[in-house]
């Protein structure tokens, strides 16, 4: 899209001057007695030779993730809600010994959720209340990739019963989010410069950049384990493939545009 910005300039003898002889002609005389004519026509000059012309870069720059974040949760059912709680606390705080046993830091992990439910028999007429469940939820941060197959493992070992998901990040995401900024700058430039020369112009400076999708929580989620039957049957076999996080940059940029 392009965008005309233009300045228009009068060439006459003066503003003020045209303004003052308009007032004497239409009087008939000036300070000095003498008649002041105007000229016949007002000439228009474009001063401005150059348009702006608007492009869009995109680079794409693909990361390999060294940190995790595990969401676990833990269940307990107890035929009364006081007792659930005191099962439900037990295996929290077995969890997060563990978890800290393991290297992880105390304010790494968060208790994200917890909630006490009781169960009902739907097939009853009455809906009676035959116990209770309580689950509570903990995300644990800040996990060396190198490390999270191994927590995984020892935390389903010390009594967590689901894992709901892990997500990757890279600690490096804003030095490959430059990377990937001067790519899409070199994109926009390419853009514009095939542009200017099919047009047979010249491009000039640049004259304003607009930043999009700066995102420093990148990254990708990936459910892993939601029961507690399968959490203990693969806890001795975990294993953790990040793959790769897709660090993206935009960039849209006005550029000088003339012949």
């Amino acid at each position: 899209m392009n965008r005309q910005n233009k300045t228009y300039r009068i060439l006459t003898a003066g503003a003020a001057a045209a303004v003052m002889g308009a007032a004497l002609v239409m009087t008939g005389c000036s300070a000095t007695g003498s008649t002041v004519t105007l000229p016949d026509t007002i000439k228009v000059q474009n001063t401005d030779s150059s348009d702006t012309i608007t492009v869009t870069g995109t680079k794409e720059v693909q990361v390999t993730p060294d940190m995790a974040e595990i969401a676990f949760s833990v269940s307990s059912q107890a035929s009364t809600a006081s007792s659930c709680q005191e099962a439900n606390n037990r295996d929290v705080t077995a969890a997060i010994e563990t978890l800290k046993g393991l290297g992880v830091d105390e304010k790494s992990i968060q208790t994200s959720s917890y909630g006490l439910q009781p169960i009902r028999d739907w097939n009853s007429s009455t809906q009676k209340i035959t116990g209770y469940q309580m689950e509570t939820s903990l995300t644990v941060s800040d996990i060396p990739i190198d490390q999270a197959g191994t927590i995984i493992s020892q935390s389903v070992a010390a009594g967590i019963n689901g894992i709901d998901s892990v997500n990757y990040f890279s600690s490096t995401y804003d030095a490959s989010y430059q990377e990937a900024l001067k790519g899409a700058m070199a994109v926009a430039q390419a853009k514009a410069e095939a542009i200017a020369a099919a047009g047979g112009q010249t491009l000039g400076a640049v004259v304003h950049v607009e930043e999009q999708g700066y995102n420093p929580s990148a990254r990708y989620s990936r459910a892993m384990l939601n029961s507690s039957s399968e959490a203990g049957a693969v806890a001795d076999e975990m294993a953790v493939m990040p793959g790769q996080i897709s660090v993206e940059a935009t960039v849209i940029v006005d550029f000088d545009f003339g012949a």
